[in-house]
This record gives C-alpha cells, structure tokens and sequence, in this order.
C-alpha cells in the first residue's frame, strides 16, 4: 500500500469514528449518515485510495469535472454527486453521469432539468434532486431564501424531478451557536415543507463539511460532504 493510500485510509477512518460518535450522541444510526468525499482538489490516485477505502460517494463542485472524472473512473459502483452551482447550459452533461445534484436553486433550473428528463430515452436512472437553500443567506453564495422553497418544490414537481431533500451550506469559521442554528433551520424547513403539504418524502439533508460535520450529524444530516479531512495529513489524530 503506497502513503497516499495508507493516510486516505487512516483519514477515512478516522472520519467515519468521528460520524459515528456524533450519531451516537444524537441517538442516530451511522448508517443512516453517507459520507461524500468531496474530490475537487485532488488526483485520479487520490480517489482511488478512497474507493479502496470504501468510500463510493464522490462529490464534485464543477460540473466539467465532474463529467470528465466519470469517464476517467469508470468502476460502476460509484455515485456522482455535484455540489456546486449547476448553470442550465450544463444540464446536458450531467445529467447522465450524476447520481445526485444537490444545488437545485431556480425555477429555471428545475424546468430545465425536467425538459432535459423528459428528452432522453432508455431506463437509464435518473439523478436524485435536492433543492439547495442560503440557510444565512449570503450575498456571496447560491441558493434560495426559505421563503422561495414551496414554489421550487412545485416546479421540481410539475417537471417530475426525483426531488428527495434539501441542502445547505453554513458560513465559514461561525461559531457553534450559527452553525447550530443554520443546520437545524434546514431540518425545520424540511419539516415544514412536509407539514404544508409537500406529498414526497423528503428524506435527505445534505449539511455539513469538514469542519461542523460533527454538529450538522447531531443537527439531522444525512449526508456529509468532507474533503479537507480526508486528504490532510495528520487528520487522523
């Protein structure tokens, strides 16, 4: 095993004991919490040692990336998942290789994504939605305010989108009380959203990454997206 694969494994490890003691002290299962690594700034070797590792959940933040990476790892046990802002111009190329999206932000988005559904042929499956929200609602970030998410979730349903949960990003460096307050406002949304009549499960609360995934498990994540920790030597102590 070269040093690249021995500290991704020790990193992974350690990550998942770290998911599981947050899942424990909630009173969750770990099973119920996916670890997606987030590979953006990395190498073809580095994702790898993740799949040796167990990892099958790769997350991308460019869509161009994420394209090629699907071409150039081609085990058939991996999922796709794009994190980053999806342009409709770029609907095309994801939408085969994605197993999961989790920045629908736009009415636009959400009817292009339908139009691009209902134009391809085959059983191919398709990608799992979530609808990403600016839960502190920074200037410089994307997504929706809360108060815009019934009337995305109604375009996701008119253009039959496998919508199946909400995502979130906290802002960088908060204290706990912030990032507390931004994760279990997404859980609330969610919860909301079902309360008002949202007829679909909505299962899936993408929140959380290196360093909050702790609170954002404790919180009701259900997927975590992690890069840092598990690429930074010494992440492991």
């Amino acid at each position: 095993m070269s040093i690249v694969q021995e500290s991704i494994a020790a990193n992974v490890s350690a990550v998942r004991e770290r998911m599981a003691a947050a899942c424990a002290r909630a009173g969750r299962k770990p099973q119920n919490v996916r670890l997606v690594a987030i590979t953006k700034s990395v190498g073809t070797a580095e994702i790898l040692a993740l799949h040796e590792a167990g990892v099958r959940d790769i997350g991308e933040s460019r869509p161009q990336q994420l394209v090629q990476r699907a071409k150039e790892l081609v085990e058939p046990d991996v999922a796709w998942h794009l994190v980053g802002h999806l342009q409709r111009n770029k609907v095309r190329r994801i939408w085969p290789v994605a197993a999961c999206i989790h920045t629908v932000d736009s009415i636009r988005l959400a009817r292009a994504l339908g139009l691009e559904k209902h134009g391809q042929s085959g059983d191919r499956r398709e990608p799992q939605c979530l609808i990403e929200i600016n839960m502190a609602q920074e200037t410089q970030k994307t997504g929706l305010v809360a108060a815009d998410l019934e009337e995305v979730l109604a375009a996701c349903r008119e253009s039959d989108l496998a919508v199946r949960g909400l995502m979130t990003m906290a802002p960088l460096g908060a204290g706990e009380a912030v990032l507390r307050r931004t994760f279990a406002g997404l859980r609330e949304l969610r919860d909301k959203a079902l309360a008002n009549g949202w007829a679909e499960a909505l299962p899936r609360l993408s929140m959380g990454m290196s360093d909050d995934f702790e609170i954002a498990i404790e919180e009701g994540a259900t997927m975590v997206r992690i890069g840092r920790a598990l690429f930074t030597a010494g992440t492991e102590a």
